[in-house]
């Protein structure tokens, strides 16, 4: 327990030191140049899911972005990529968590901590099967999603619904900014 408490603290501690450093590009190019330390016999898809939220409600398929098309600077939106972060966590789909961490994780790259793609193989680690099932169908409740600004918003931990427990040193509260035409994660506590 204690271990799981000191990975997560330092995970947390990388995209708590996040800004907008870089944009998704720079991690896709990490991930790219770093393929040995994928895990090998993963049994991950490529991309983010497609599938819309059952949470967000008037959210439909036509919100995610295609091609260069910026993405809708909305609520749902914001939610559907959070949604997708932590559906990754749970399928242990490296590329699509360094996509959505990405500019959190190079913050905190930049300032002494691994890269994304390593960073998070040991946080996958630190996540109990149970947790690893109920993540990949998690949702988030809207109603708790606090909207800053619509370039800015806050996933608070209360928010995510699954049939697991998570506190904070497990999972955490994170911001969601606008960038180059999506929301990322830039800030977590």
């Amino acid at each position: 327990m204690k271990t799981r408490a000191m990975v997560s603290a330092a995970v947390s501690a990388c995209v708590v030191l996040a800004a907008c450093a870089c944009g998704p590009e720079n991690a896709k190019e990490d991930a790219a140049a770093k393929p040995s330390q994928q895990q090998p016999a993963s049994t991950t898809t490529k991309g983010p899911s497609a599938s819309p939220s059952v949470s967000a409600g008037t959210e439909s398929p036509s919100a995610a972005p295609t091609g260069k098309q910026p993405a809708p600077m909305t609520k749902e939106r914001a939610i559907q990529r959070y949604e997708q972060y932590l559906h990754g966590l749970g399928r242990e789909d490296i590329d699509t968590v360094c996509e959505v961490a990405g500019p959190g994780a190079k913050k905190a790259q930049d300032q002494g901590f691994g890269p994304c793609t390593s960073t998070y193989v040991i946080v996958f680690q630190m996540i109990s099967p149970a947790q690893k099932k109920a993540l990949q169908t998690a949702t988030v409740d809207p109603q708790r999603v606090v909207v800053r600004t619509l370039d800015k918003i806050e996933m608070p931990l209360e928010a995510v619904r699954s049939s697991a427990t998570f506190t904070e040193s497990d999972l955490g509260s994170y911001t969601l900014e606008y960038l180059k035409d999506d929301y990322y994660i830039t800030d977590g506590q």
